[in-house]
């Protein structure tokens, strides 16, 4: 029988983000002298996603710049980050509306971030009976891998270093399972958003509490029942008297519930953010900014894959092995669903 059908949302923020610092060395200007570089980068990463995955609609979310309920829960949400440069956040700004130029959907949900895109989109394709790919450089989406969601998370070193990490390949790359992440995540903490967790516990001590209880609060529950030498068991006395503390339980909660993505936002009908694009609409939303990306654009706009030569500029990369690299020691075999996309 047919697969379902297949929707890729992409984390606007998070992979210009990664597009900026890959092309600053280039600095690539169009003929106004605007930076476009991020901008055409973040495109790149839509096509050439398309061109392994062939999804049937494609949807982007953004930051909200304006206004964030996080920052509205707790003050210190993202508070230590410095100023974006200018011409970063020059292109931040006009992404959403190039990509809606180009007849991309594209979100930008008032006080809400592209996390919470990915979320509702994900629910949203479920819910139809659809499967969905969420692209992204954040390690927050695995929370959101089930049977029918999987994440293409972009790391550092670019397109060969991007993985595909479905629910059987999760507990192999972080020890969890995706209904454990929030929890690993809330233990652990996330330095990137200003969110401390519990003193002592880094990622192994987190998957250690969470493969002995379950949850957070199961293991809460043992130490409220008089069971704390159980933790001591799983985790260590240091990690144990850390977790006993009440500062420790008030971290947790507060990361739970920031970290947690809300799945009801409003996100168009499937039919809406479907592909094919129209060609010589992208083309001329891209070309007004300076931006030629040629034959890379056919999995997008309904084309056919190009001949591969060898002085192509955008050729088409090949599939390789993946591998586990970067600080986990020697080599592996994929575990299912993991895979070097680019």
């Amino acid at each position: 029988m047919p697969s379902a059908p297949l929707l890729l949302v992409l984390d606007g923020n998070s992979l210009l983000h990664r597009a900026y610092h890959a092309g600053a060395a280039d600095g690539f200007l169009d003929g106004s002298g605007r930076p476009v570089w991020a901008l055409r980068g973040l495109f790149g990463f839509a096509a050439r996603a398309a061109a392994y995955l062939r999804p049937d609609a494609l949807i982007v979310g953004f930051d909200c710049p304006q206004n964030s309920a996080r920052r509205a829960d707790f003050a210190g949400y993202k508070a230590h980050r410095p100023a974006k440069p200018a011409d970063l956040t020059d292109q931040l700004a006009a992404a959403p509306e190039l990509l809606a130029a180009a007849g991309v959907c594209t979100l930008v949900p008032p006080a809400w971030e592209a996390d919470d895109v990915l979320a509702s989109s994900a629910a949203q394709a479920r819910r139809h009976g659809w499967r969905s790919v969420l692209m992204t450089s954040d390690r927050d989406a695995f929370a959101l891998i089930d049977e029918t969601t999987s994440v293409l998370r972009v790391r550092n070193g670019g397109f060969d270093e991007a993985v595909l990490v479905d629910a059987a390949g999760l507990p192999e790359l972080c020890g969890v399972t995706p209904t454990q992440y929030r929890d690993f995540a809330a233990l652990r903490g996330d330095p990137s958003d200003n969110l401390p967790g519990v003193r002592g516990f880094g990622a192994a001590t987190a998957a250690k509490l969470l493969a002995a209880f379950g949850t957070v609060d199961g293991a809460w529950q043992a130490l409220d029942g008089g069971a704390a030498h159980l933790i001591v068991e799983a985790v260590g006395d240091r990690a144990a008297g850390q977790f006993a503390e009440p500062e420790a339980r008030a971290a947790v909660e507060r990361n739970r519930r920031l970290m947690r993505m809300r799945t009801d936002l409003a996100v168009p009908e499937l039919a809406e953010a479907r592909l094919p694009l129209d060609l010589a609409v992208v083309r001329r939303a891209l070309r007004e900014r300076g931006i030629n990306l040629g034959p890379s654009l056919w999995a997008l706009t309904g084309g056919i894959p190009p001949q591969r030569e060898p002085q192509d500029e955008d050729p088409i990369p090949e599939l390789r092995p993946w591998v586990f690299r970067g600080g986990l020691s020697g080599r592996r075999d994929p575990t299912p669903g993991q895979l070097s996309l680019f």
